[in-house]
């Protein structure tokens, strides 16, 4: 760390999402961003346009080498991100890394003793956990006001971008997946999926995936590469009121219904069930605008400085991976039920996994 107190950060990727984080960590008040890596002169050469005095690299060894840089931040395809994680926290570097931290759970779990044994931090960049929207969630579930959750369904589906390194189900399974980690206490015991691929593309592009739950609690997942319209949509219901998360919404990103069934038994007819139905008022909370990514950045700048673990922290990444790593092992054969069996780091409820207040 610098002598101002300012920890000195890498940025290695400079594409879309690489471009994000440049303008994010510049602007932390307790980061420096000391250089940028791409194999990619042009989009070097972008970047260095808006932030000039940021030294250009075109070799990670650069990074790793530089006494300046205590933190590196990776926005690389995924097959890089062990390789590219294990290299850095050799180097003494702590470590911020794109969802999905690797492509096996023995790799996560390597990584993490890694950083244990170097002490060094490391953060995956499961963004949505840092929403308002999500965190507003974490706090109602937490709270109890959901009450006792039933069923957690999720869809999200848009036209592309089809990944060259990736199926569907590794590109934008991680982002559900991380979500109802970090919202439902209870960890699961089995998954099921299955998938197809379509216009010869290499990679499956359509997937459904069930995850079940030691209790009656079920999810349900709809990822897809090939759909006429973009549909980022989560509902999660409970015995008490109900939640609409919908991430296209401009403004009411979360609904709260408080509508609900109540079964109970006719005194005169034993065998005859009654249901009784709850239509309640809607409620669309005003949620906080600061940007999910700069929490993100924040939170792993602030968890270096205090020497502490992120919320996303490699415990989160593993629990991720693990179900991604057994639903694709379901897609493999054919939509066979895998169990899970005991986690190596199970969830952690309560108050020690709500979301980070914004600044």
């Amino acid at each position: 760390m610098s002598a101002t107190n300012e920890i000195g950060v890498a940025i290695v990727g400079c594409g879309y999402w690489g471009q994000n984080l440049v303008r994010n960590f510049w602007e932390l008040e307790d980061a420096r961003v000391m250089m940028v890596c791409d194999l990619d002169s042009r989009l070097l050469a972008r970047t260095l346009r808006r932030y000039p005095t940021v030294e250009p690299a075109r070799d990670y060894r650069a990074i790793l080498r530089h006494p300046g840089v205590d933190a590196v931040v990776l926005a690389t395809p995924v097959s890089t991100h062990y390789e590219f994680t294990r290299q850095a926290l050799q180097a003494g570097k702590h470590v911020l890394v794109e969802k999905p931290l690797a492509k096996q759970v023995r790799e996560v779990l390597e990584l993490i003793e890694l950083a244990e044994c170097q002490h060094k931090i490391l953060m995956v960049d499961h963004t949505f956990l840092y929403t308002a929207a999500v965190r507003r969630m974490k706090q109602l579930i937490a709270a109890g006001h959901i009450g006792d959750l039933l069923y957690y369904d999720s869809v999200r589906i848009n036209l592309g971008l089809v990944q060259s390194d990736a199926n569907v189900l590794w590109d934008l399974g991680p982002h559900d997946f991380s979500i109802m980690d970090h919202l439902c206490p209870l960890d699961p015991v089995s998954v099921s999926a299955v998938a197809a691929r379509h216009l010869d593309c290499p990679f499956e592009n359509i997937a459904y995936v069930n995850v079940r739950f030691s209790s009656n609690l079920i999810a349900h997942f709809h990822l897809n590469w090939l759909a006429p319209v973009k549909v980022r949509l989560t509902l999660v219901g409970g015995s008490k009121k109900m939640l609409v998360y919908d991430d296209t919404e401009p403004s009411e990103k979360i609904k709260i219904y408080d509508r609900g069934i109540t079964m109970t038994q006719d005194p005169e007819r034993r065998a005859r069930l009654l249901a009784g139905y709850r239509n309640g008022d809607m409620l669309a909370p005003q949620l906080d605008s600061t940007e999910a990514l700069r929490l993100a950045a924040g939170e792993f700048i602030s968890s270096i400085a205090q020497n502490r673990p992120p919320l996303t922290d490699g415990a989160s990444a593993y629990r991720v991976v693990r179900l991604l790593e057994a639903a694709q092992e379901s897609i493999e054969q054919n939509g066979r039920e895998v169990e899970l069996g005991k986690p190596a780091m199970p969830q952690v409820p309560g108050p020690e996994r709500l979301a980070i207040v914004p600044p």
